[in-house]
């Protein structure tokens, strides 16, 4: 309950009534006491002898002094729509609200006005109320969800930039890979033909040479030496882009030369051997520790017998190594190629050669070499012929020798990068199976589709044999860049039956190496950033949250309070017509000060509106009593008294009466001094408006009695004097 100090004067309504089966019960039981009493109300009535339409005015001039406080309260229910409008519908809000308000109010009648002191916080008040507990629940949500998206999408642009990071470090490896793939493709492509045109011109010189001299000594092939052979030799293993070819000259020696052979080249070999040494700068053995080395017959070894030299017999041409470069040993051990036989030495050789002579066109094929370092790395024989004239539009020429050119594979991978770009896998893969009698390829499952297959690691300036199979990472597949490296351009289907000249395609292939060099931090790093943003950010709305969420805390705090005022001035009913109207002015712009009028009134004096800048709210009830009840002998007593002891009495009589009053359902208009005023049939009408009427001023003039008793002991021997006079009007 609260109270008003104007005129001391007491507010308060109640906006339940008592149950209607336990009223009619009472009623039967009394009915004919209750008739007397209304008679006897009646009689002494003030208002007794006006007309039904006198008391239909009457109580019009009531309402419209209700009116007035509706002016009184006017601004707080101003403030209250003000505080409240930028959050929802002042309507929908106030309507809750009151619902609160009303069970708080019912709840501390029934305790008496000390009962009534508030024991919680208005704010604790309003969380407790259901649209509290919803409104607090679809805050929680809003901000989990909010929390909720803020997770989300930190988590999804962390990941967003860790893969876009990524993505770029992978595209900046495949863009780089591209232009390393392209750089050995091209320079490897530029040597291999490079060599074949120079080992073509090489042959091309000597087949020359030998032409004229033959003319200037009447002489001609197999007995042949090339002079300065070493010093033309260096300079065709300068153009072929390896480190350290070999080069041979093989005349082709028929059966019945053999002996004029051996004895030319006993003859020969000092000579060129001595143009070598001093050539070279060979230091390991001198001229006739050569010539002691060298085989003096036509020879090949017998792979089946421990690799020892075997001499040329029986029918048919041999091709026996003369001249080489460089002079020295095989495979580190003191034995020269000289009057070696390909053709019987190596199957590989006698393939070679025999398509050679068919195509009359360079042939290259596959073997073993011996590197640098002495050891046995796969390498590539090629066959260039030397014609017995140098006229190649000459009918009837006829190959006399052929140049031999031994070189490893993995040469012309070499000195194509720098140091520090690392990780390039080269496949080389020959388009032919490989020979079953091959003693470099003879393994035990060995058959004819399989094909020569070498795969390199090209590090920096260095290539490094992984193994004669493709080794390269599966993963890497879709980045392959493939060129055909070798191609001599012979139509295969000239060749005898079951050989091939091959076609040598170099693949080339990233490796994990190579890509992890392009892997770096960044990823991590930006991820991390992006990270520590969105949580700046969400600290950031934390704050912000709170912030806003304690502005609005304090606003609410005064609404519920505002409320709690306005709920206890007006009824409910009342209350939100007012609130109904405030929120319609507010959405429609209406300005809500009232316009002065003339004398400097304004216009609610002449009634033309309210404080809320609409009608005023006045309603018509026919059929009301109205309950009058005065203390007898309150103004001898109170000029006796103390203020705060005239207050106790007041709080105490007229707090009793209010809980009288919500028990019956009847309505307290005001409290005017010592004067208490209610009515029964409104705000809610009831047909049986006198006989509630009745019963609430029987029980108040027994309430009255009890209180006195109770007050006599602290406001004095003669508060037991008072007494209540009671009127009925209906």
């Amino acid at each position: 309950m609260r109270y008003i100090k104007s005129g001391q004067t007491v507010t308060g309504h109640f906006q339940q009534r008592e149950p209607e089966s336990q009223w009619r019960s009472r009623s039967k039981q009394d009915s004919s006491h209750f008739e007397r009493q209304i008679k006897k109300a009646s009689k002494r009535s003030l208002h007794s002898s006006h007309n039904d339409k006198t008391q239909k005015i009457s109580f019009c001039n009531e309402i419209i002094n209700l009116n007035s406080l509706v002016q009184i309260m006017s601004p707080i229910v101003m403030t209250m729509a003000n505080e409240f409008s930028g959050d929802e519908d002042m309507r929908s809000v106030t309507s809750k609200k009151s619902q609160f308000t009303s069970q708080s109010n019912q709840s501390s009648s029934g305790g008496g006005s000390e009962s009534r002191s508030e024991t919680a916080t208005d704010q604790q008040v309003h969380l407790s109320t259901p649209f509290g507990k919803r409104e607090e629940a679809n805050v929680l949500r809003a901000r989990g969800l909010v929390a909720l998206i803020l997770v989300l999408a930190a988590t999804g642009v962390a990941t967003a930039t860790h893969l876009l990071v990524k993505q770029q470090e992978r595209k900046d490896f495949e863009t780089q890979f591209d232009a390393y793939a392209t750089q050995i493709v091209t320079v490897s492509w530029s040597t291999v033909n490079q060599f074949f045109d120079a080992s073509d011109s090489f042959a091309s010189s000597i087949g020359a040479q030998a032409a004229a001299e033959h003319r200037l000594l009447n002489t001609s092939w197999p007995f042949y030496r090339v002079s300065e052979w070493s010093a033309q030799a260096q300079k065709l293993a300068q153009l072929t882009g390896v480190e350290n070819p070999l080069i041979g000259l093989a005349p082709i020696v028929q059966e019945n030369e053999m002996d004029q052979w051996n004895s030319y080249v006993e003859q020969q070999n000092p000579l060129w051997y001595q143009e070598s040494i001093e050539n070279e700068g060979y230091t390991e053995f001198t001229t006739q520790e050569l010539v002691n080395l060298t085989i003096p017959f036509v020879h090949f070894y017998d792979t089946e017998n421990g690799f020892l030299p075997t001499p040329v017999s029986g029918p048919g041409e041999s091709n026996p190594l003369f001249q080489q470069y460089p002079v020295g040993l095989i495979m580190g051990s003191p034995i020269l190629l000289t009057n070696m036989d390909g053709l019987r030495t190596s199957a590989q050789t006698t393939e070679i050669f025999r398509i050679t002579k068919v195509t009359r066109r360079p042939t290259l094929g596959f073997n073993q070499l011996v590197d640098s370092s002495g050891i046995l790395v796969p390498g590539t024989q090629v066959v260039q012929p030397i014609f017995d004239r140098a006229d190649t539009k000459a009918e009837g020429r006829r190959i006399v020798a052929i140049i031999l050119i031994r070189l490893p594979w993995s040469d012309y991978f070499k000195n194509v990068f720098t140091e520090g770009e690392d990780g390039i896998v080269v496949v080389l893969e020959s388009s032919c199976p490989k020979l079953a009698d091959d003693t470099f390829h003879r393994t035990e499952n060995l058959t004819e589709l399989d094909r020569y297959i070498f795969t390199y690691q090209v590090d920096g300036p260095d290539a490094v044999l992984l193994g004669e199979a493709d080794l390269h990472d599966p993963q890497y597949d879709s980045l392959v860049v493939s060129e055909s490296l070798v191609d001599l351009g012979i139509d295969q289907s000239q060749l005898p039956e079951g050989s091939c000249v091959p076609v040598v395609t170099m693949h080339v292939y990233p490796s994990a190496k190579l890509e992890k060099s392009f892997q770096t931090d960044n990823a991590t790093i930006y991820t991390v950033v992006v990270l520590i943003i969105f949580v700046f950010t969400s600290l950031v709305f934390m704050l912000y949250d709170f912030s806003v969420g304690r502005r609005q805390r304090t606003v609410m705090d005064r609404i519920v309070k505002q409320d709690r005022i306005v709920s206890d001035v007006f009824p409910m009913a009342i209350r939100d017509r007012l609130y109904e109207n405030q929120g319609k002015n507010m959405m429609n712009g209406d300005n809500n000060e009232a316009d002065d009028g003339p004398l400097g009134l304004d216009d609610t004096f002449y009634g033309k509106s309210s404080a809320m800048g609409s009608a005023p709210l006045a309603d018509l009830f026919p059929s009301v009593t109205v309950v009058f009840a005065d203390l007898v002998g309150f103004t001898a007593w109170s000029s006796a008294r103390e203020p705060h002891q005239v207050f106790i009495l007041l709080e105490a009589i007229f707090g009793a009466f209010d809980r009288l009053a919500y028990r019956h359902s009847v309505f307290k208009i005001e409290t005017v001094g010592d004067c208490y005023v209610a009515a029964a049939g409104l705000p809610d009408p009831t047909e049986d408006h006198a006989v509630v009427a009745c019963r609430f001023a029987r029980d108040c003039l027994k309430k009255m009695k009890d209180v006195i008793i109770k007050l006599e002991v602290s406001l004095g021997p003669d508060t037991s004097d008072l007494d209540l006079r009671t009127g009925i009007h209906r």
